[in-house]
């Protein structure tokens, strides 16, 4: 695996019980995963020589993120080097431009949007659709939030041009909240679909997820998850696949993103489906049938744990625990920083009411913004 971070720990985690073992290229000794993995070899993932050498004595290789460049697993695949999802799959959800282009060519529902070349061009671009605010996004390296402007003026339009790459300019959509449609699909084109879930943001960053969303019409459920696996697809995917979309206030979903690796909307898989997407995503780039997506209660709850100003988090696991037995805590391994991802805590029950506020006392008191 590709990646030292809290995806490939949660992957590796859900490989133990298969006897998988693991081979992790991470940036440092103190990633997330490499701490938990037993064989890490630490070096530059941008670097051909160092890709190769990792890969020898791998039966497949897979990632904890997007960034490795496209033309590095094309020289893998060419030493004959499973790599999944591959490149031609992957460029997908590297490249937003790319991205964009091809769920236009297969009639996916998008933002309106087109490259703009500099400041005018994005006024241009508003005009078009209406004025305004739009939204630009560099066309590589964005993420939870960061890479995405929300323009409001010509002048704000300045900004993303500085770093001299491409950008994409996209309308702003007038949605009610934002959905995740998670699917798993294998080589040989076995797929899962997970149940649509709503994920909540805070700064443009994943808080709160819920699984199923609350209220959302089965037609439009259904369309999401299709589309979902349709996408997957015709992009030749291989693993898990997160469709971020948005529900639109006229009833409709928009695709928003593409994420071609276990996802933030998915972590609630791990203690509320029967088989987790870190789980699903193994069986997939090994080619193991995939297990069951179905949830084991009728409502799970994910949120996020932030770092603050209190980075004791293990005397909190003692009030977390006693007051909520039930509560699953999943800690990555970092250090406390505020606004950092250092972990994130699952709840599960009848009561969606009941189920929203334990994980939200959780993740609060674990970050210090509740004490009592």
């Amino acid at each position: 695996m590709v990646g030292g971070g809290q995806l490939a720990r949660m992957t590796h985690e859900a490989g133990i019980p298969l006897g998988i073992k693991f081979k992790l290229l991470s940036d440092t000794p103190q990633d997330s995963a490499a701490q938990v993995v037993s064989e890490v070899v630490i070096g530059d993932y941008r670097d051909l020589d160092t890709l190769r050498d990792f890969a020898r004595g791998c039966d497949v290789i897979t990632f904890d993120h997007e960034h490795v460049p496209t033309e590095h697993l094309r020289a893998l695949e060419a030493d004959g080097i499973p790599v999944r999802p591959g490149p031609d799959a992957l460029v997908h959800a590297q490249d937003k431009g790319v991205m964009r282009a091809k769920l236009d060519e297969i009639g996916a529902p998008s933002p309106r949007h087109r490259i703009v070349a500099d400041p005018a061009d994005a006024v241009a671009f508003a005009a078009e659709v209406g004025g305004f605010p739009i939204i630009l996004k560099t066309v590589r390296g964005g993420y939870d939030g960061k890479g995405v402007w929300f323009v409001r003026t010509e002048k704000d339009a300045r900004d993303p041009f500085l770093a001299g790459v491409p950008v994409l300019a996209e309308e702003k959509v007038d949605f009610a909240r934002e959905l995740a449609a998670n699917i798993v699909r294998s080589p040989h084109g076995q797929a899962v679909a997970y149940p649509v879930v709503e994920s909540r943001q805070v700064d443009g960053v994943c808080d709160t997820v819920i699984a199923p969303a609350p209220d959302l019409d089965d037609e439009l459920a259904g369309q999401a998850q299709e589309l979902a696996l349709r996408i997957a697809k015709e992009l030749g995917v291989v693993g898990h696949l997160a469709v971020e979309l948005f529900e639109t206030t006229d009833g409709r979903i928009l695709v928003n993103e593409l994420a071609m690796r276990p996802h933030n909307s998915g972590h609630w898989t791990q203690d509320g489906a029967v088989t987790s997407q870190f789980a699903n995503h193994v069986r997939a780039v090994l080619d193991l049938p995939l297990g069951d997506p179905r949830p084991r209660a009728t409502w799970t709850v994910m949120c996020n744990v932030l770092g603050g100003d209190y980075p004791d988090m293990y005397s909190a696991y003692l009030h977390c625990m006693a007051r909520d037995p039930q509560l699953k805590i999943h800690m990555y391994g970092k250090d406390v920083k505020p606004g950092r991802k250092v972990g994130h805590v699952n709840t599960y029950g009848d009561d969606l009411d009941d189920v929203l506020e334990r994980a939200r006392h959780a993740a609060g008191y674990l970050r210090g913004t509740i004490t009592e």
